[in-house]
Order: structure tokens, then C-alpha cells, then sequence
């Protein structure tokens, strides 16, 4: 009970929820149209092999994932220590072994997390059919799962904006099919 405490009062201190909120929406995002990205363009160069398909996306994901975990780590602990010296400068005092420094510490071990997985597991859930079922259906339901994942994505964003949650599910939506479109027209043969 008191971790939980503790985390509940570090996310007051250095604003852990809206900050892990926005980058589990954009690297989900990010890890949907890549995924997406290497389905489509797996689909037009006429790959039959499921595990070419399946190497190329854990390879992509994992790829995204350290790069997620490793850019948002290093760039919030560079801010955040910037925030705690330069807070401590005005208070003279040495801050970081307070409550303020240990939760923007906090705040940068569990966003960077969040940064890391949220992609590795949005490409993940889309590439599971191909595991599961025939290649030829399992491009068709990881395309299905993908623009699902974008709805849902869409919706949560505009529930947290008070947007209505169809219009931002269609617009993710529409992202996914400009991507798909612009693949589909630069990776068809001439």
C-alpha cells in the first residue's frame, strides 16, 4: 500500500499520468503504422513465408521498443535533472534526494517504460494472426486488427481531449489508410 502511495504522490509532484498518457498514444501509434508498414509492403512484394513476416515485425518492434525506452529515458532524465538543479538553485537547497527529485527520477524510469512497450506491444497484437492462421487470412486480419487498434486509439484520445471519440477514431483511421495508400502506390511494380 504505501508504493502505491508513493507513486500516487511522485505523479502529483512531476505529472507521471499525463506525460506516460502521451507517449503511450503516440509510440502506440507509431508502433500500429509501422507494423502496418511492414504488412502491406510484406503483402505487394508477395512474401508467402510467415516468418519472414513475423522476424521483420519482433525485429521492427523490438527496434522501436529499446529506441523508445532509450530516447525518452536519456532526453527526461536530462530535463528532469535540469528541473530539480534548477529548483534547487532557487531554493538552495540540494534536491535530489527529496520527494521532488526521487519522483522526477520516478517519473523517468516509468515513462521511458511506458515509451518503450507501448509500440512493442501495439505491433505485437497486430502481427498475432500470423502466428495463428494461414498467411493469406493472416494479412487480412492483422490489416483489421491494426485499424481497429487505431479506432481505439482515436477514441481514447478524443475521451481524454471531450472530443467526440468516432470522429477521432476515424481520423486515426484515415492516417492508417494514407498510410497504406502511399505504400500501396509507391510499392506497386510499374
Amino acid at each position: 500500500m504505501a508504493f502505491f502511495q508513493k507513486i500516487k504522490e511522485y505523479n502529483r509532484i512531476a505529472n507521471i499520468e499525463e506525460i506516460g498518457r502521451r507517449y503511450f498514444a503516440m509510440n502506440s501509434f507509431d508502433g500500429i503504422l509501422t507494423i502496418l508498414g511492414v504488412i502491406i509492403g510484406s503483402y505487394i512484394a508477395g512474401v508467402k513465408d510467415y516468418h519472414v513476416i513475423v522476424s521483420a515485425g519482433f525485429g521492427v518492434s523490438i527496434a522501436m521498443g529499446i529506441s523508445g525506452f532509450w530516447g525518452t529515458y536519456m532526453t527526461e532524465k536530462a530535463e528532469r535533472k535540469k528541473k530539480v538543479k534548477e529548483l534547487g538553485k532557487a531554493t538552495l537547497s540540494d534536491l535530489k534526494n527529496t520527494n521532488i527529485g526521487k519522483a522526477e527520477h520516478s517519473a523517468t524510469l516509468i515513462v521511458s517504460a511506458i515509451d518503450g512497450i507501448s509500440p512493442f506491444l501495439a505491433a505485437f497484437i497486430v502481427i498475432t494472426p500470423f502466428f495463428l492462421i494461414n498467411i493469406t487470412y493472416a494479412y487480412l486480419f492483422s490489416t483489421i486488427i491494426a485499424f481497429i487498434l487505431l479506432a481505439l486509439l482515436g477514441g481514447f484520445l478524443g475521451h481524454i481531449s471531450s472530443e467526440n471519440i468516432i470522429i477521432s477514431g476515424l481520423k486515426m483511421i484515415i492516417a492508417g489508410l494514407v498510410c497504406v495508400g502511399i505504400i500501396y502506390f509507391l510499392g506497386k511494380p510499374l
